[in-house]
């Protein structure tokens, strides 16, 4: 069977209500697909009607109902109001019979789960979604809120799909579509999910997202990262020279120390420099080498010139939140870069294993938030190529 590439659609209410990171939790750790792309953007009325038009359309006759509601939902809660536009999050699947997985764990609407006793947890909109009928006309629903959205069938997928990629090839990946109060206050900060929690399938992305929402910040950009080895060279290109200078000494000293028990020998000051410029350096630089080979996949010592630029063999899941105090807001969730430091509570405390492998990374102020999107090329979102080329 070939291999089908899908969407799943986070609504506006589900990101609001800060519901995001247990969604991806329930995606990630249940179905055998690749998470290949994800992209946050504000329809324009324009593609929310065409999206409405497509559901209503295209929805068997036996799910007529359920198709009326989600495009009343989608004209109600995608379109524009008069203060901002509504953020919607795409994720994008890949792998073998992508639509019915994806539709299995999401959850059907239907009369049978309207009502408490039906309601089991198992899928995303028995635990997220909500549909409360009228007391007074059994018939009529009150109250509707879907959590996600997803096509049934690969050609609607591809339907949809096409919609949505012609919508993301001219706007921007980062939402500005909200004035704050206190605007001085309000800071952009980056961080990535990194490769150590994609090794297998998890709910830790998800988790981790879920613990960030504590925050209270908004999530204004996100997209799946295979970081090269260049960009990882940049990335983490000032933490070179501090590996140089704390480790340099210390690996120096251990090495005179060893030197001296082995062969029963008292070495001098100067013998000490050397081995902290030569042993002591080296020994830095192959820790930051190590650095940029979990992040990039590849050794940068390996690495051949004309591959440099190749995305990465590893995945990383990039977001940028926004909001008040954003920097310290984040880190004070994500904890110490050493997690046995780390508090009880934090992310790096619950999840991280050392000082490289710590979970996560975020900026440590709003100068390198915007350097670091550089180097990521946040404005630069892999959804609409990996759609077109589908779709071809």
């Amino acid at each position: 069977m070939k291999e089908e590439l899908s969407y799943v659609l986070v609504t506006p209410y589900t990101i609001s209500k800060s519901r995001t990171g247990g969604v991806i939790s329930r995606l990630l750790s249940r179905v055998d697909l690749e998470f290949v792309g994800a992209q946050i953007f504000d329809p324009s009325k324009e593609l929310a009607e065409q999206y409405a038009a497509s559901l209503k359309r295209t929805v068997s006759p036996d799910d007529e109902k359920a198709g009326k509601l989600l495009s009343d939902y989608v004209l109600n809660c995608f379109v524009p109001s008069n203060t901002r536009k509504p953020r919607v999050l795409m994720l994008l699947f890949r792998g073998k019979d992508a639509c019915r997985k994806l539709s299995d764990i999401t959850g059907a609407i239907h009369k049978e789960n309207m009502g408490l006793e039906s309601i089991t947890g198992e899928t995303i909109r028995d635990t997220y979604a909500d549909i409360i009928m009228s007391k007074d006309d059994p018939e009529k629903v009150q109250h509707f809120e879907p959590a996600v959205l997803t096509p049934r069938n690969q050609k609607d997928a591809d339907f949809n799909m096409k919609l949505f990629a012609d919508y993301l090839k001219t706007q921007s990946p980062v939402i500005n579509n909200l004035k704050y109060k206190n605007q001085d206050k309000v800071e952009r900060t980056l961080v990535i999910i990194k490769p150590d929690n994609w090794m297998y399938a998890s709910s830790r992305p998800g988790t981790i997202i879920d613990m960030f929402s504590r925050t209270g910040l908004r999530i204004i950009s996100t997209k799946v990262q295979q970081m090269s080895v260049a960009q990882a060279l940049e990335f983490y290109g000032p933490v070179k020279d501090v590996l140089k200078e704390k480790l340099a000494p210390v690996f120096g000293k251990k090495a005179k120390e060893t030197l001296e028990e082995k062969f029963s020998i008292v070495l001098s000051d100067k013998t000490l420099k050397s081995l902290s410029d030569s042993f002591g350096v080296e020994y830095a630089v192959d820790q930051f080498n190590q650095i940029v080979e979990f992040m990039s996949g590849s050794n940068p010592d390996k690495c051949p010139l004309e591959e440099l630029d190749n995305p990465g063999k590893v995945k990383s899941m990039v977001l940028i939140y926004e909001g008040e105090n954003a920097v310290s807001k984040i880190r004070d969730v994500l904890g110490p870069t050493d997690p046995t430091k780390a508090p009880g509570g934090t992310i790096r405390r619950e999840f991280g294993s050392n000082i490289m492998v710590n979970t996560a990374h975020a900026s440590d102020s709003p100068e390198n938030a915007k350097r670091e999107m550089g180097i990521i090329r946040i404005e630069e979102n892999n959804c609409y190529n990996l759609i077109s080329s589908y779709l071809k």
